[in-house]
C-alpha cells in the first residue's frame, strides 16, 4: 500500500505562482508513475500532469504546459507541482496520484493510489 497527502494549497491572486507538494509513504517502489489530476464540482477528475519512474514527463497541453512543472526529489517520495501565471480557471480540488503498473498516464482510473485533495483558488 501506498499513502499520499498533498499540501500547498490555497487562495491566491491569478498571475500567481504556487507549489503543491504530495508526500508519498509505503511501497513507493511499487510505483512507476505519479500524477496531478484536478477536480471541480459537478466535472469529472481531469489529467495535469505526471512523471515516470524514469523522468519521463506528460502535460496536459491545452491547459497548462509551459505554466506547470512536474517534478519530484531523488527518494521519488515527495512529488511537486510548480504553477505559475495562475488563472481563475485553474481554480480545483488537486489530487496526487500513484500508479503501479507500466502504462498510460493521462485517465484517473489507471491510478491505483490517491491523496485526499488541496484545493487551489485563483482569484481574478
Amino acid at each position: 500500500q501506498v499513502q499520499l497527502v498533498e499540501s500547498g494549497g490555497g487562495l491566491v491572486q491569478a498571475g500567481d505562482s504556487l507549489r503543491l507538494s504530495c508526500a508519498a509513504s509505503g511501497r513507493t517502489d511499487s510505483i512507476f508513475a505519479m500524477a496531478w489530476f484536478r477536480q471541480t464540482p459537478g466535472n469529472e477528475r481531469k489529467f495535469v500532469a505526471a512523471i515516470t519512474r524514469t523522468a519521463d514527463r506528460q502535460y496536459d497541453e491545452k491547459s497548462v504546459k509551459g505554466r506547470f512543472t512536474i517534478s519530484r526529489d531523488n527518494t521519488g517520495n515527495l512529488l511537486y507541482l510548480q504553477m505559475s501565471s495562475l488563472k481563475p480557471e485553474d481554480t480545483a480540488v488537486y489530487y496526487c496520484a500513484g500508479r503501479e503498473d507500466v502504462g498510460g498516464v493521462t485517465l484517473p482510473e489507471w491510478y491505483d493510489y490517491w491523496g485526499q485533495g488541496t484545493q487551489v483558488t485563483v482569484s481574478s
